[in-house]
Order: structure tokens, then C-alpha cells, then sequence
């Protein structure tokens, strides 16, 4: 057995174990089920400081909930990413999740399997920890136990100011730290580091349409946190138009059924 593989062993023993965990949490409790469909489209593809297209995608999403078990999938439809791939679907990708809180704690423990047509696909499994108080401080640890062999975490904090009946301005904040996980790319002696990676800053308002059917305009800004961290995300940068800071933006539309 490989390092990555023990990495996993012991990290999904951990996720079970919570999940069995919350178990007496939800004993008796009626089973709540949900669905929902979604769609962003957005000037470009953005992910933890990366820009992955070199112009406009189309992000389709569906999703369903039974009780705090949860499966998404999601995909990326790319005009024209870059001279080396044509438009269509650059990416899919499955996530398998269980939520479960604990008084003002919630913790999501998932798994999310990144599919690359042509390319090398990965895997991660995740922890979240959110927090109910004043500006919703969550962090989210992701380990790659497959082509990156590592881990990234996220900090965030966020606030919704409600301005009209359902109507709402929601503002959030985020930083992250690479801890040697060789897809977010490497330091400039070409190896895998642990450092800060980005910070991101995002604003959106939330439009009902109907009870089903909600619109959300969205901008953020992403930047890079540190010297490894800059020199990794302008070499894996997919257009041929390097930046370790950019402004990107669009719509979300989602059902909920």
C-alpha cells in the first residue's frame, strides 16, 4: 500500500466514524428530501485562484438530498478553453456527501471524483466545520489522495444582508493554504510546497422568481497569497494569458423541486 493510499484509509475511517457519530443526532427524525437543478454562466472557469478557461462556460448542475445524504453532479461546458481543446465538456465531477450538525456546529464529510476527458483524473475527500455565529466562519479541508497527494484548505467567512422581501446581498471572503498537493501546481524550483495560495472575494444578490425558480448575479476577485503561490497559478494557467489575479462574474439560475 502507497503512502496516498494509507493517507485515504485512515482519512475515510475518520469521515465513518463521525458520520456514525451523528447517527443518535437524527434517530426518529422525519427524513426531509430534496432536488435541484442549476446552471452558471460565467466569464470564465475560476477554481481556488485558477483560471481554467479563457473565456465564457456553461456550468450545469443536479443534485439530490435524502436526509444529510447527499449526491451532486456537476460538469463544465467550455466555448474555447485554449488552442489545445476544442468547445465541449472539459470536466465532470460526482460528489458524494453527509451533512450533520451539532448545536451551533455543522460539518459536511464528502467525496468528489474529478472527471478530465483526455486528461488525469483525480480524487478528494473533504471535511467542513462551519460555525453559527456572526459572519458563518467555516474552514474545509480537502485531501487529494490521488494525482495530488495532498491537501488544501479553506477558510471563509460571509454575511447576507436582506433588503427586500426574499431579496438578498450576499458577501463573503475566503483564504486557502496548499499543503503539498501537486495539482495546485508547484514552487518556483518546480516542487510541491506548502504555503498560502488565494484569497478570494465575492458578492452576489439572490432574486426569487417563484417559490421554485431563483436567479443569482455573482462577481468575485481572486488573487494569489504568496510567491509559491503566484508562481504555481501562472503556470498552470490553461489560456496562454497568465494572471495571478483576475475578476470574473455571471449567473446562477437553479430549481429547486
Amino acid at each position: 500500500m502507497n503512502k496516498g493510499e494509507e493517507k485515504m484509509k485512515k482519512i475515510l475511517v475518520v469521515l465513518v466514524l463521525i458520520g456514525m457519530a451523528a447517527a443518535p443526532f437524527n434517530a426518529g427524525a422525519e427524513v426531509e428530501k430534496s432536488a435541484s437543478a442549476s446552471a452558471a454562466f460565467m466569464s470564465h472557469y475560476a477554481w481556488r485562484g485558477q483560471r481554467l478557461s479563457d473565456g465564457f462556460v456553461i456550468q450545469p448542475s443536479v443534485g439530490v438530498t435524502y436526509g444529510g445524504f447527499g449526491a451532486n453532479l456537476w460538469a463544465n461546458w467550455d466555448d474555447n478553453t485554449n488552442s489545445l481543446t476544442t468547445a465541449g465538456v472539459t470536466e465532470t465531477d460526482l460528489t458524494l456527501n453527509y451533512t450533520f450538525g451539532v448545536d451551533k456546529f455543522s460539518f459536511d464529510a464528502g467525496y468528489i471524483y474529478y472527471a478530465f476527458p483526455g486528461g488525469s483524473d483525480t480524487q478528494e475527500i473533504y471535511l467542513t466545520v462551519s460555525y453559527d455565529t456572526v459572519l458563518s466562519p467555516s474552514a474545509t479541508l480537502y485531501v487529494d489522495f490521488d494525482q495530488g497527494d495532498g491537501a488544501f484548505l479553506v477558510a471563509s467567512i460571509g454575511h447576507s444582508f436582506e433588503f427586500a422581501e426574499k431579496y438578498a446581498l450576499n458577501l463573503g471572503a475566503s483564504a486557502s493554504v496548499n499543503f503539498d498537493n501537486s495539482v495546485m501546481g508547484t514552487d518556483a524550483a518546480g516542487n510541491d510546497f506548502s504555503d498560502l495560495y488565494n484569497g478570494e472575494l465575492s458578492a452576489s444578490v439572490s432574486i426569487p422568481i417563484t417559490d421554485a425558480l431563483s436567479i443569482e448575479p455573482v462577481i468575485a476577485a481572486t488573487f494569489a497569497l504568496s510567491d509559491d503561490a503566484e508562481n504555481a497559478i501562472m503556470n498552470l494557467d490553461a489560456t496562454g494569458k497568465a494572471k495571478d489575479s483576475f475578476v470574473y462574474g455571471g449567473l446562477n439560475v437553479t430549481l429547486s423541486f
